[in-house]
């Protein structure tokens, strides 16, 4: 596990690693409610698909298949394991869940929780384009 970076690097990136490392950590603490929102009320996962995603439905078997899927890729995330997929996974499926409430945008003074999925989504974005400089505390390389 890389627990920090050379002591001889410039402090800009330290100062980035530790960016990086707290990005990460909100992520996934918001991925992982999430998941375990799946598990905990199952209904509630299969009424987001359907009021979402238009997938009506949608069993609560598959809501544990996807919420046991969903467990192993935040986890691997946080942990930084291959993170040109992990990383790019959780953005593209944030960007998905971000794209999906775009009614709620439209009623912004009724929703405006739902505005603070843009920044999370825009967090994903810089940790994986900047995914080889997030060292701190990751088990890739």
């Amino acid at each position: 596990m890389q627990s920090q970076p050379s002591t001889t690097q410039h402090p800009l990136a330290s100062r980035l690693s530790w960016s990086l490392l707290a990005i990460r950590l909100t992520v996934f603490l918001v991925m992982f409610v999430w998941t375990l929102d799946k598990f905990v009320n199952p209904s509630h996962g299969a009424r987001i698909f359907e009021a979402f995603y238009g997938l009506g439905g949608v069993p609560e078997i598959a809501v544990y298949i996807l919420g046991a899927l969903q467990l192993v890729l935040v986890f691997a995330f946080v942990a930084g394991i291959a993170k040109r997929w992990t990383y790019g996974l959780i953005f593209v499926l944030h960007g998905g869940s971000t794209l999906s409430a775009i009614n709620q945008y439209m009623d912004a003074f009724n929703h405006l929780l739902f505005f603070a999925a843009w920044p999370m989504w825009a967090g994903c974005f810089a940790l994986y384009l900047l995914r080889d400089a997030d060292t701190r505390f990751t088990l890739g390389k």
